[in-house]
């Protein structure tokens, strides 16, 4: 029996979780599924959709649900983190604190990812310690945002079974292939960069690097959600295509002013449509209803999806469909990635994924134990980077910034400091200010002080 176990598995997004897990299970060897979360009452709501979802498979998954720690990691061979402290409003008043000092509030960028890294790192280091004790094998995959940057606290602490990974470049794999009309099989991609800070450096199809063609085609890029938002004279200038979280960085006061003007930002939009989602299910006899239930958890996914990122680009959400009309969707989102790794380590076949892993010598001038997103080699033995080497200034010089920044948020939570808090956010690129980076990181401590405790 080989056991995964999903932390966080409350989450609306579990469900969606389960549906991967379903087409890949058998392959991967994977019997048992144990959801875990702290919400005993959520978790059962979750639970209940994601056993219709194994269910309607037909394949043998046994799943489990706990609000015990040491009972969901014991024996695991995989585990998943998909955690929020402080629940979903934490992501509302994170990107609010950051408004209120003119700065952009996005969940995994700049300063509301700084607050949330600062609650979930020290979460997932006694998870992460109960592993080691219950678990010491098992490979911890890791989707808590900022993905990246608590990766690095968690390597940085000796867990270095820990991966990082992110659906965000395995999508917009599929998105160009879409508008190319080919099968996702038949592209190669190469990434570089930082968790939701990188660049696409090869499109690979029948042994020809169409990157630099697809890049300078405003008609096709017009037309995938990841690149249309960017101006196109821009993305001619660069010389690989950005990852979609660059808007903020490449357009950042065109999104901070679409979030101002839309009067709601995406934190809040979120968590007012799964509280929605969540009031509706518990009132429901999900196991008399199956087919209900699951329309109605479809409906609220697919409208949050819809919305995506709306809000800071100023265009309007995608049309939803009536709830007699929705399916689970047969794509593997990050559970995909997760489950490719897994198949590697299984049966030895190669995979190539984007993953956050340290370094190794791979993007020059940076440390062997700088965590970066980068596309990996995977066999049997684990997870290699592919040798990037040196990569323009330009691009060099952001990243440099804000893995110092990382840095230095990973000593602040260790120490507790805030003076070690202030430095980080100064230096970070959206912020890049001494004053505000003090405003921002005492309004956070104060927001927070029930989780945090007290800082020095």
């Amino acid at each position: 029996m080989m056991k995964l176990t999903l932390i966080g598995g409350g989450g609306v997004r579990a469900v969606l979780f389960t549906k991967s897990l379903t087409l890949k299970a058998e392959d991967a060897g994977i019997t048992k599924l144990v959801l875990h979360d702290t919400d005993e009452e959520q978790l059962a709501v979750i639970s209940k959709l994601c056993q219709i979802v194994i269910d309607r498979s037909g394949i043998n998954l046994q799943l489990e649900t706990t609000t015990d720690s040491r009972e969901a990691i014991k024996g695991a061979d995989y585990i998943v983190t998909t955690v929020r402290v402080g629940k979903e409003w934490s992501r509302y008043i994170d990107e609010q604190i950051a408004l209120k000092h003119g700065v952009i509030g996005q969940e995994t960028t700049g300063p509301a990812g700084f607050s949330m890294a600062i609650r979930t790192i020290p979460v997932l280091m006694e998870y992460c310690e109960i592993a080691k004790e219950l678990a010491p094998e098992a490979w911890i995959f890791n989707f808590s945002n900022p993905s990246g940057l608590v990766t690095q606290a968690l390597r940085n602490a000796g867990y270095d079974r820990v991966i990082g990974i992110c659906d965000s470049p395995s999508h917009t794999k599929l998105r160009i292939a879409e508008q190319l009309e080919i099968d996702p099989k038949e592209l190669e991609v190469e990434f570089f960069g930082l968790n939701h800070l990188s660049w696409m450096t090869k499109v690979i199809y029948q042994g020809k690097d169409i990157m630099s063609e697809l890049k300078n085609d405003p008609d096709f890029t017009s037309r995938v959600d990841e690149f249309k938002m960017f101006d196109s004279d821009l993305l001619k200038s660069l010389p690989f295509l950005p990852n979609e979280y660059l808007y903020y960085y490449y357009h950042r006061e065109k999104a901070f002013a679409n979030i101002v003007k839309s009067g709601m930002t995406r934190g809040q939009m979120i968590a007012e449509n799964n509280k929605e989602m969540l009031d509706i299910l518990r009132k429901m006899d999900i196991e008399s209803n199956p087919d209900e239930a699951i329309q109605t958890y479809l409906y609220y996914t697919q409208k949050r999806e819809a919305s995506y990122m709306a809000i800071e680009t100023n265009s309007k959400s995608k049309p939803v469909l009536p709830t007699d009309k929705l399916e689970l969707p047969n794509s593997l989102g990050y559970a995909g990635v997760m489950l490719d790794f897994v198949e590697s380590l299984q049966t030895g076949a190669t995979n190539n994924i984007v993953l956050s892993v340290p370094n190794e010598g791979s993007i020059e001038g940076f440390a062997d134990d700088d965590v970066v997103e980068i596309s990996c080699i995977i066999t049997k033995d684990g997870a290699k980077p592919v040798q990037i080497g040196s990569v323009p200034e330009e691009m060099s010089l952001l990243m440099k910034n804000v893995k110092l920044f990382e840095r230095l948020t990973v000593e602040a939570v260790k120490h507790k400091s805030r003076d070690l808090a202030i430095q980080a956010l100064t230096v970070h690129p959206l912020v890049n200010s001494y004053s505000i980076a003090k405003l921002l990181v005492d309004d956070y401590l104060e927001a927070y002080k029930d989780i945090l405790g007290d800082w020095k």
